[in-house]
């Protein structure tokens, strides 16, 4: 087992975050702020490497144990689920999931079958299933909002930052679904067999966001 430590980072605007949190602890981030082709990035005054991946890829990187660590949304967390901790609340790329629809109309005035539009079908169905409701879930890739302007649903849950997208497109939010934010999420035996470390660059973490906001596992 080599003895440094293997972190998954999700690409993007939390790649971009976590870059900046781990310079604020002193790591020298050079190598993923400039990857080319390489596919794992070495830090120089760290015993870190930084693996970068798409969102579901660090939840699977992390649960297979080929990275201690990983940094991801809580929305993929709650789509994807998985067998990993999940220990600290980064506090950045903070959103939200929320149920849209049209503007004006009444989703929750009719005994019929809703509906549902949605990129996240599994916290769709979860959320639902709290309100004792029955929903039929359509699974879409791309613009979520165009399924309700093509009558294809009755409603979408999707991602909202600053509902812009949504107000153009003559829809509105009617209730929040759940809090996004990104998540340090650690593999179960790398957290026993690296406790020190791990436990050390956790505390790091946490004296540079401010406040203490650990999650127990």
């Amino acid at each position: 087992m080599s003895e440094r430590l293997r972190i998954a980072l999700t690409k993007g605007r939390l790649q971009e975050k976590s870059v900046e949190l781990f310079e604020a602890m002193g790591l020298d981030c050079s190598p993923v702020k400039n990857p080319g082709r390489r596919l794992i990035h070495p830090l120089p005054n760290a015993g870190l490497d930084v693996v970068l991946a798409k969102a579901p890829d660090v939840i699977t990187y992390v649960e297979h144990g080929v990275c201690d660590m990983g940094v991801v949304g809580k929305d993929t967390i709650l789509e994807k689920g998985g067998a990993f901790y999940e220990v600290l609340d980064l506090k950045f790329g903070k959103c939200r999931f929320a149920l849209a629809v049209k503007k004006g109309s009444d989703f929750y005035g009719t005994y019929k079958t809703r509906r549902i539009a949605s990129k996240y079908p599994n916290v769709t169905r979860a959320f639902f299933e709290q309100k004792g409701m029955d929903v039929d879930i359509i699974k879409i890739e791309g613009s979520v909002e165009l399924a309700p302007i093509l009558e294809l649903a009755d409603g979408i849950v999707d991602i909202v930052e600053t509902g812009a997208t949504l107000r153009e497109n003559g829809l509105a939010p009617i209730e929040e679904v759940a809090q996004v934010s990104a998540r340090l999420i650690v593999n179960p035996a790398s957290m026993k067999l690296r406790k020190g470390q791990i436990g050390q660059f956790i505390a790091q973490c946490e004296g540079h966001l401010g406040k203490r906001t650990k999650i127990a596992p």
